[in-house]
């Protein structure tokens, strides 16, 4: 497969949104796990955070997570917009879930989901806290600023769309990257799918329960 194939031809796309897939899945277990420091305290979080935001390895690594982001985005959707026109000029009656799972079929919808509930979060923590960081008299406190925003009901309602939206995603995304790599032989297609379906639950939870819990002011 040449260089141009490879981010032109569905196959080099599928590829790619693989690779950069398992690189976004990576990401998501490292900001689990800072999610998760809420409920050892402030002082944990915080420290997790600062290290997130200092370290010049991880803000390094951030460039490249951006760029894995658009790409992986773009290619989905690309694919998406592909594989719909694709299915409505060779079908007059769709079958609907008897060919495949609904969100298969709509994960350039979920995608679009994630992508609103990611705006809304770069635009509410991320970004202030880079430009205060850049710009300003130093880091902010992402804690006490989540304590804030985490009192309006539609942020909380975002943030629980977008995880609901995320685990679909993963339980589909999560098998048919390792599909694509040609990961799924006979012998580990069960496992994997069940790593999958485990891994979406896990993450969705986590990340839901961020959100909650400052709503019901479960953590002080």
């Amino acid at each position: 497969m040449s260089w141009k194939q490879a981010f032109s031809s569905s196959v080099g796309k599928k590829i790619q949104m693989s690779l950069t897939g398992i690189f976004l899945i990576l990401f998501l277990i490292v900001h689990c796990y800072i999610n998760a420091q809420i409920w050892f305290g402030e002082d944990a979080f915080l420290t997790a955070a600062h290290f997130m935001g200092t370290n010049v390895i991880i803000r390094t690594i951030e460039i490249g997570l951006f760029a894995f982001l658009i790409l992986h985005i773009v290619q989905g959707l690309s694919l998406w917009a592909k594989n719909s026109k694709r299915r409505n000029t060779r079908y007059a009656v769709k079958a609907g879930s008897q060919t495949s799972p609904w969100y298969r079929r709509s994960m350039g919808l979920l995608g679009t989901l994630i992508l609103l509930f990611l705006i809304i979060h770069l635009s509410k923590f991320w970004g202030p806290n880079r430009f205060a960081q850049t710009f300003g008299s130093g880091e902010l406190n992402l804690y006490e600023l989540m304590k804030e925003e985490f009192q309006n009901m539609v942020i909380v309602v975002i943030y629980l769309l977008g995880c609901i939206a995320l685990a679909w995603h993963l339980v589909h995304g999560v098998y048919s990257s390792m599909q694509t790599l040609g990961l799924t032989t006979h012998r580990y297609k069960t496992m994997i799918k069940n790593v999958g379906v485990a891994f979406s639950i896990i993450v969705t939870v986590i990340f839901a329960l961020m959100p909650i819990s400052f709503y019901m002011h479960w953590v002080n």
